[in-house]
């Protein structure tokens, strides 16, 4: 399967600079996955196509500023100069992945300087820019210190950061650890959550660290060559439970976003491989903290999620390809062709996509 097959045209005016305010005000693209048939809302419609009993799961990872500026200090080789450091994941109490731009500069055993007493040294250089980096504070202060020092982390295609992390973040976020937000959760506000909640709809919610796995391009000519990187993810035991007890009542299960998607389905996937296939009848759903790395794309046969709330995602990107294989590839470019025409807003601050 070849990745231009996932390409589109995309106007650059469609590319969303900044988020709407209130939230819920964005619009909505309904798509029935069998009949194909489109609708055009606003997210605050949401509860019009939303049954009593169904289940919305949300990934409630929160988003710190992970992008640091700091001068390097390499005594061996003299360099000195500036870099950015993008937080990626802690791999234990003080070693952390990271980008670095421009990798060129670094040198194992270099050392980079944030201010306020924050520091790292470059202790392994890895492939597509990634190093390996130990802080001279534990995993717990380089957060806080980020957070203080560091910028918000907003992809490429938007051209100026926001002024308040909290405009790259959803009002649930919980649990720190993303160096990207999951943007389908953006829409939501109280006063949407107070109606669905009143109609009878059921949140649960779980973790996924939003890391390099999801946000990395796809490089490879063809689809099946693409490797994704592992991000953390975490899914409690009552969660689980309202989950499977969702599935077996015959409920809607909704991911709210494709981090939420890959957490559900990832780790349904890690169950089935424990068990025997007499087990296949039943929903194979399990506590679970650790890392994952499905890459879902058509062929792909989903085990839990009976529909989704997305963005409009990037040309070429495994998030697309994730919707895809839940829709249908040639459906999904079709009704991004008539979101394109309708001028919806695309990507992290754009507007929103129900799949049912």
């Amino acid at each position: 399967m070849l990745v231009s097959n996932f390409d589109y045209y995309l106007p650059k005016e469609l590319i969303a600079q900044k988020p709407i305010h209130p939230r819920d005000r964005s619009r909505l693209l309904v798509l029935n996955r069998q009949t194909v048939a489109i609708k055009h809302q606003h997210f605050y419609d949401l509860s019009k196509f939303l049954k009593k009993n169904d289940l919305l799961v949300f990934n409630n990872t929160k988003v710190f500023k992970a992008r640091l500026f700091g001068r390097i200090r390499n005594y061996e080789s003299g360099i000195r100069g500036e870099v950015e450091i993008f937080l990626l994941r802690p791999i234990d109490k003080y070693n952390w992945e990271v980008l670095a731009k421009p990798g060129k500069k670094l040198k194992e055993g270099g050392v980079i300087s944030f201010g306020r007493g924050l520091g790292c040294q470059v202790k392994k250089k890895k492939e597509e820019g990634v190093v390996i980096v130990k802080f001279n504070q534990p995993k717990e202060k380089v957060l806080i210190m980020a957070d203080k020092i560091g910028h918000v982390p907003v992809p490429p295609y938007i051209a100026r950061e926001p002024k308040k992390l909290a405009d790259y973040q959803t009002i649930y976020a919980k649990n720190t650890g993303s160096v990207a937000a999951p943007t389908a959760g953006f829409h939501f506000t109280p006063r949407l959550f107070r109606e669905l909640k009143k109609k009878g709809v059921g949140f649960v919610f779980v973790t996924l660290h939003v890391g390099l796995g999801t946000f990395r391009p796809v490089k490879t000519e063809r689809v099946e060559e693409h490797e994704m990187h592992s991000e953390w993810v975490e899914i409690d035991k009552e969660t689980t439970e309202l989950i499977k007890q969702a599935k077996k009542t015959g409920r809607r299960v909704i991911a709210v976003g494709t981090t939420t998607a890959r957490v559900l389905e990832g780790v349904a996937g890690l169950t089935l491989n424990t068990k025997t296939l007499k087990h296949l009848n039943t929903t194979l759903l399990s506590p679970y903290s650790g890392d994952i790395n499905i890459f879902i794309y058509p062929g792909y046969k989903f085990k839990i999620i009976d529909g989704l709330i997305t963005n409009f995602h990037l040309p070429k990107s495994t998030l697309l390809m994730l919707v895809s294989a839940f829709v249908g590839r040639e459906k999904i470019l079709r009704a991004y062709q008539t979101a394109v025409k309708k001028k919806y807003r695309f990507f992290s601050f754009g507007d929103a996509m129900l799949v049912v």
